[in-house]
């Protein structure tokens, strides 16, 4: 009887083992495969905040530190192009247009929702939510800053920066020593913002991604 007890009490114990190793080599790769999905979507969606700024900033000479003037910009300003009228090299057409006085430029104005993105286009909808990190359910925003910078030249230059810690897109619960490990990796070991960010409010880096 105390042999038989013996066993099944081994076996629990085999059991327990196989399923304490199964979790240690299984959860990691879950949480990698997650981690990458949803990196995906926030990769994608802060490059178009990126795009965003950009063009802000090429009509207005700064980046702007407000989702809902990044918003209304997109959503309602107009960005201004130059084109050629006629072709320079057809010299009949270029004669008639020198002989009226004007120049082979014309200026126009497109909607900023309709050019920025292409070739994707994104709905007014979609710009309304660019605040969201992806897989949140529109709880959570990226951390938007922008400002003015004095470089050590005296030069003052636009800087903007938008990021998003990893506490706050994957799962704390479920993850916590990968998430735990993975920002120690970061931080000290390749010396890297621990999350998805662009930019730098430290100096003019070009709005670079530190997933590019």
């Amino acid at each position: 009887m105390g042999k038989k007890i013996f066993q099944i009490l081994l076996a629990v114990v085999i059991v327990g083992l196989v399923y304490v190793i199964y979790r240690q080599i299984s959860t990691p790769i879950k949480f990698e495969k997650e981690r990458a999905a949803q990196e995906a979507l926030i990769i994608d969606r802060i490059k178009d905040i990126r795009t965003a700024e950009r063009a802000y900033k090429s009509k207005y000479q700064r980046f702007t530190d407000s989702f809902d003037t990044l918003i209304h910009f997109v959503l309602n300003d107009r960005l201004e192009f130059e084109r050629k009228i006629v072709d320079e090299d057809d010299s009949v057409a270029m004669a008639q247009l020198k002989k009226s006085g004007r120049q082979n430029i014309e200026k126009f104005q497109v909607p900023v929702i309709d050019t920025i993105f292409s070739p994707k286009r994104l709905s007014p909808a979609q710009v309304r939510n660019l605040r969201y990190v992806p897989g949140t359910d529109h709880q959570t925003q990226y951390i938007l800053e922008a400002g003015m910078l004095t470089t050590e030249s005296k030069v003052v230059i636009p800087v903007v920066e938008v990021r998003i810690p990893y506490e706050m897109y994957l799962d704390t619960v479920r993850y916590r020593q990968e998430i735990i490990n993975l920002r120690d990796d970061q931080v000290n070991n390749y010396n890297r913002y621990p999350g998805i960010k662009f930019g730098s409010m430290e100096g003019g880096n070009n709005e670079a991604g530190n997933w590019e």
